[in-house]
């Protein structure tokens, strides 16, 4: 489908991207480049003023499975490059270890486990006077640093044997009807980790508030170890409380953005069923407020007297204005500029007013190249300013007004499969109408009068349509969806009886879905496909801005951008009036920062109004690196095409934040 150029990932083989944006601490750190700047196993120099000290695991048993959850758990290791001034200190803070090791290890399952510590050379006792094990690291003072040892003898893994769920009120065991076996997840033999058994226990209570009883809660866990057998009998009590629906949902916390605006973004109403769901559904709804910055659902804890769970909507705001800036380099297009201005709160009603512009080089499609700052003349210079409003909630209703004014100048290609210039301004109204967090469609009014040329020649044309348009997400996360679709419709007449001068009807269509195959979402299948169709005109009376092209990187990936559909003159590429492009990745987890995306893609523009194949289809295929931040992916692709033609890279790279789509 059209693209600007501008919103295309960079590539070829160099690109510079200059990123400006500001992190929490705890995001910054995800982006410590892998770690390879530093190491935390090794310890900080001796010195007269600390006793640095290295801390070792000798697990005995199932090591493995043991030693990571050890050091996972033990303050100890996890203060190992903050070393005490004292040896005393680090006695006492080695014998602090022992309760949450014990814990952890019973935690695995290890109820027969044995635990020591050796500090430099001196074995230390939960109870004994730490004095021995000071002295002996404080021995090691300016001349090393200290030795400690943690033995472990895991001991046989205790099983399950009898597993009983009670119903807390009523001390009667529950059906498998009222609590299905899959569950409680759980079997005799199975391995006795209290880990497992706090899990189940959870599931036990989701499952009670997914059948609209919001009060339900666990009682108590009773476990019985029998050491001699090696295993365990535990019994779950559970209060499944009563049946209610969603009560009254009040609205707090807004301060000068209209409560009744963040209402409308509640699609749930009162007396309808209770779930975790819909609890869940209202706070990611009303996150969506860009006024808003951060929104917490808190349930009641009693019922009211009409036997229904009162929600409260508790929101904070945000700083209504901001500004940004960002600059970026690439190979390709050279210099570019972006900076915005936005209001999200205009007029107390959580209305969104926001400019923006950018500032680029315009590639030249008549042959000739910009070699150095001295070749760049004024109509080199692409520009675009865009103005956009948004009124969420007219009068209270899920009703938005959103208004767009853009004015562009630019041009395209730049190489042998040529481009095309175009200049418009172009101005959209919209009434959007959300039915639910997932689901809406708009409708409206556009108006755009612009010129465009290339080599089939000039277009100057004014168009007025009528789009309608309709858009369903039920994705997880915008940038890196793990399950879920997504689809997005459209159909903009432009009949000539409005006042087009190019009568045409464009539609277009893109869907993608992403499916987990497990439960941690290592491994996600991801597909999309784009269609698009142009009916009413000629190919050379659609102005060029309007026609479909393929390639680039939110296309065909390791083809050009817009440099695959039907030829002009000089076998320049010109357009089509029908599209077809589709992509099939599978991103796989290889750590849990980092990521490994093979992927196909597959697209083309045609000259018919609807997809026949007569124009060529083209295939690439390539290899993505993901790296996984607090805001999201770092998307690293490398594509090569497998029908490559004359001109084509032999690969191309592309480099962007989020997921290829």
């Amino acid at each position: 489908m059209h693209r600007s150029p501008w919103r295309q990932a960079l590539s070829l083989s160099a690109c510079l991207v200059a990123y400006i944006a500001v992190f929490e601490r705890s995001e910054a750190q995800a982006l410590d480049l892998f770690g390879w700047f530093g190491s935390k196993e090794t310890p900080p120099t001796p010195s007269a003023q600390s006793l640095p000290y290295v801390v070792t695991f000798a697990v005995e048993g199932d090591a493995k499975a043991v030693e990571q959850t050890l050091k996972d758990t033990s303050g100890l290791y996890r203060l190992r490059n903050e070393p005490p001034a004292e040896g005393d200190s680090l006695a006492r803070r080695a014998q602090a270890d022992f309760g949450p090791l014990l814990d952890a290890l019973w935690g695995l399952g290890y109820y027969n486990a044995t635990l020591s510590f050796d500090v430099a050379g001196t074995a230390l006792t939960l109870g004994e006077d730490p004095g021995r094990a000071a002295r002996a690291a404080n021995a090691y003072r300016a001349r090393d640093v200290v030795p400690i040892a943690v033995r472990v003898q895991t001991g046989p893994l205790f099983a399950l044997r009898a597993i009983a769920t009670n119903d807390a009120q009523t001390r009667l065991p529950f059906t498998a009807q009222e609590l299905p076996p899959k569950v409680v997840g759980l079997s005799a033999g199975d391995p006795a980790r209290s880990a497992d058994l706090r899990a189940a226990q959870a599931r036990m209570v989701d499952h009670f508030r997914a059948q609209s009883r919001p009060l339900a809660k666990a009682v108590s866990i009773d476990p019985i170890v029998f050491h001699p057998q090696r295993i365990m009998d535990v019994a779950f009590a559970i209060a499944p409380g009563p049946v209610a629906p969603i009560g009254p949902i009040t609205v707090t916390g807004a301060e000068t953005v209209d409560p009744a605006v963040i209402r409308s973004f509640v699609y749930a109403e009162q007396g309808d069923p209770y779930s975790p769901k819909a609890i869940a559904d209202m706070r990611k709804s009303v996150g969506r407020i860009q006024a808003l910055g951060s929104v917490r659902i808190r349930e009641a804890e009693t019922l009211d007297a009409n036997g229904q769970l009162p929600v409260f909507v508790e929101v904070t705001e945000r700083k209504p204005r901001v500004v940004g800036f960002s600059a970026r380099y690439s190979t390709i297009d050279g210099p570019a500029l972006h900076g915005y201005w936005e209001h999200r709160n205009l007029f107390g009603g959580a209305e969104r007013l926001r400019l923006e512009s950018d500032i680029f080089l315009a590639p030249r499609n008549d042959g000739t190249r910009i070699k150095r700052f001295d070749d760049i003349e004024p109509s080199d210079i692409g520009g675009r300013f865009k103005a956009s409003f948004l009124k969420p909630a007219l009068y209270g209703t899920r009703n938005d007004l959103l208004i767009d004014g853009t004015l562009e100048r630019d041009r395209t290609g730049g190489d042998r499969f040529g481009g095309y210039t175009s200049r418009f301004a172009d101005l959209t109204g919209f009434i959007r109408h959300r039915f639910s967090d997932t689901f809406s469609v708009q409708g409206g009014l556009q108006v755009q009068k612009g010129q465009t040329s290339d080599v089939l020649g000039q277009v100057d044309y004014l168009v007025v349509g009528t789009p309608v348009s309709v858009t369903y997400d039920s994705t997880d996360k915008p940038l890196d969806p793990s399950r879920g679709m997504r689809l997005t419709a459209s159909v903009v007449p432009y009949p000539t009886f409005f006042g087009s001068t190019v009568g045409m009807t464009v539609s277009k269509a893109s869907a993608s879905a992403y499916y987990s195959l497990d439960e941690d979402s290592r491994y996600i299948l991801a597909g999309r496909i784009g269609f698009g169709s142009i009916v009413g005109a000629s190919l050379e009376d659609i102005p060029a801005n309007f026609r479909f092209f393929a390639g680039g990187g939110g296309s065909v990936r390791g083809f050009r951008y817009q440099s695959i559909g039907p030829q002009g003159p000089f076998g320049f590429v010109v357009g089509g009036r029908s599209l077809l492009e589709g992509s099939l990745e599978a991103r796989i987890k290889v750590t849990d920062t980092i990521g490994i995306v093979p992927f196909v893609d597959a697209g083309g523009a045609f000259d018919s109004g609807f997809p026949d194949f007569e124009d060529k289809m083209r295939f690439s295929a390539g290899l993505g690196l993901r790296y996984y931040t607090a805001i999201g992916p770092i998307r690293l692709d490398v594509a090569a095409p497998l029908d490559r033609r004359p001109g084509d890279k032999p690969v191309s790279i592309y480099v962007s934040i989020g997921q290829a789509f």
